[in-house]
């Protein structure tokens, strides 16, 4: 129940390296087109916080950071939760702060719009820099400069220390990346999200932070499902899937969560504005699928949504996409 007694969704939660607590389902507030006014968002994240939803992800890009610290204020303030402890609050660095000298300022500027003293997760949203001042997604490559790994990761720790972020991690980083990291790191990435869903399972990269220690959370993870309206065609066709979801009755949408949670030591950020999708989405934790079904949905073509190819370039530091995702494009 929440602060008011009213019943909600508990949703599971995994122990990251860094010793702190995130809930496996979290809310995403990325939003492909016009940004809703942030007031107009946080009522939205309130209806789902009342649901059960505690983890909030958003970033720089975005632009919504204001909306999820004002919803965090009114849940407050409206006795939906008894603290801010309650919130596991996840944002993330953009390209142009990706440096050494600029992560903390950036830090500190994503805690001013949340109104929050310090974020629950701290993300390199790419391993990518871009020139200061550039906005949004690069229109030209014009923009792209060499990405100081190493350095950035060392501001990272900074903000850690200085207790700014809970735990920090890393976002679309393949597996040539993370060992650079981990090679040089004093506190290792809790976390790499990264495109996940059932056309882009990303069985390899699962299993090597398994072994580093490194929580993956799937961003996207209705895969083509979700994304038709911005996807490259064709479209992978999930039939399988609704196959699944009609003899369990469920939905395409709990099938394809499930299945990612199902597989252990990995979360999910949903992402859905429609108040009962969002119930929906977090009723999918008191059933299971078979073996044989996730062994189904395992066998679905593989693709990616987003290949990253705004990043890549002959003149810059990733001259293909085979380059950006460490060999595995």
């Amino acid at each position: 129940m929440d602060a008011r007694g009213k019943k909600a969704v508990v949703i599971p939660e995994v122990v990251l390296s860094s010793g702190k607590k995130m809930p496996v389902l979290g809310f995403g507030t990325g939003v492909f087109g016009k940004t809703p006014p942030a007031q107009t968002l946080a009522l939205i994240l309130l209806d789902a916080i009342e649901l059960g939803y505690r983890h909030f992800d958003t970033a720089a890009l975005y632009g919504t950071e204001e909306a999820v610290g004002l919803a965090v204020a009114q849940a407050l303030e409206r006795g939906l939760v008894k603290s801010r402890e309650e919130f596991f609050i996840t944002s993330k660095l953009w390209c142009p702060d990706a440096h050494h000298d600029l992560v903390l300022p950036a830090l500190k500027s994503t805690l001013q719009r949340l109104g929050l003293e310090y974020v629950d997760l701290y993300l390199i949203h790419w391993p990518v820099r871009m020139k200061p001042g550039t906005t949004g997604v690069p229109t030209s490559k014009d923009v792209l400069l060499p990405f100081d790994i190493t350095g950035t990761w060392e501001a990272m720790e900074e903000c850690s220390r200085l207790g700014l972020a809970k735990s920090i991690g890393v976002s679309n980083f393949g597996t040539k990346k993370l060992s650079q990291i981990l090679d040089n790191a004093t506190i290792p990435p809790a976390v790499n999200q990264v495109e996940m869903n059932p056309s882009w399972q990303q069985e390899k990269l699962r299993d090597f932070c398994k072994v580093k220690g490194i929580h993956v959370t799937a961003w996207s993870p209705l895969g083509f499902y979700g994304a038709t309206s911005w996807a490259t065609k064709p479209w992978i066709d999930y039939a399988i899937i609704k196959e699944i979801a009609a003899a369990k009755g469920k939905s395409v949408a709990q099938v394809i969560l499930r299945s990612i949670i199902q597989q252990g030591e990995v979360s999910a950020i949903s992402r859905s504005f429609n108040k009962e999708r969002m119930k929906d989405n977090a009723q999918i934790f008191d059933w299971e699928l078979t073996e044989d079904e996730i062994n189904k949905i395992k066998e679905i073509p593989q693709r990616r949504l987003n290949a990253g190819d705004f990043f890549v370039s002959e003149d810059s530091q990733y001259k293909s996409v085979d380059d950006l995702w460490d060999g595995n494009p």
